[in-house]
């Protein structure tokens, strides 16, 4: 069953270099409560990330900071992975399997001196299974994964588990409907900005996409919770002009906290 959730534009963005620069979305748009992820199972197999505590709490008074400015409920969110991508373990395996194939096949007079026997099947066949083996391992590494995973099924992994999240952790939930997911996927290399209905239509695309350049930059520098920071800042700036504080008060309807998962 499809999320229902509705997302808007999106945005891309490279370093020069091109390989080693995180890819970047940001999409503007409603979650309901009920959205779910569609996963094959559970996505918590990815690695534990290492924040420090000191991290952790420049994350929360960052939060804290930019929510005296707005009635909006902004949630920083980390995870190593959106997707389990099973399906990259076993392109990756048949294909090494192939060249393993291919190879020795091509190359028989080397390693068959003394001519073809019944025997060396077996050997082949074996030669086949282990360069599958060492291909299914190679599918697990983040680069590879990168490599064959298309950039539309990432951005979607991502989507998905953005608006998982948004339900999980009562985000929709607000009574003004002025949460703002901001979350960062670390092996696809994306930024997912998921706003409530509340206040979707009061930001524009372009300011949104300045958010999540701010939290590019500082992650170029591999400073996740730079970026993080610089992002909830950029955030709250922006969410004080389009849903300010309120004189009478302004509950905080939502931990402060920084949500991380594997």
């Amino acid at each position: 069953m499809a999320p229902s959730a509705t997302i808007g534009h999106g945005t891309a963005a490279e370093t020069a270099d091109g390989a080693e620069a995180p890819s970047i979305v940001a999409g503007a748009g409603s979650a309901e409560a009920e959205a779910t992820l569609v996963e094959e199972g559970q996505v918590a197999l990815g690695k534990a990330i290492k924040l420090t505590e000191r991290d952790r709490a420049r994350i929360s008074e960052a939060v804290r900071a930019a929510e005296r400015q707005t009635s909006a409920e902004i949630v920083p969110m980390l995870v190593a992975r959106s997707g389990l991508y099973r399906d990259t373990r076993q392109r990756t395996g048949f294909a090494l399997a192939l060249v393993a194939l291919a190879c020795l096949l091509t190359w028989e007079t080397v390693w068959l001196p003394w001519g073809w026997h019944a025997a060396n099947a077996a050997w082949l066949l074996l030669a086949v299974i282990a360069a599958y083996a060492v291909g299914q391992w190679l599918g697990t590494v983040p680069i590879i994964i990168r490599f064959v995973t298309s950039r539309e099924r990432m951005t979607q992994k991502v989507k998905l588990r953005a608006e998982r999240a948004f339900a999980q952790h009562a985000i929709a939930q607000t009574s003004e409907r002025t949460g703002v997911l901001l979350m960062v996927s670390l092996l696809e290399r994306q930024v997912y900005l998921l706003p409530d209905r509340g206040i979707a239509s009061q930001v524009t695309a372009a300011q949104w996409e300045t958010v999540v350049a701010a939290i590019v930059s500082r992650l170029r520098a591999h400073d996740i919770a730079g970026g993080l920071c610089a992002g909830i800042e950029q955030c709250g700036v922006f969410l004080a002009q389009s849903c300010p504080a309120e004189a009478g008060g302004n509950p905080n309807e939502l931990p402060d906290r920084l949500v991380q998962e594997p």
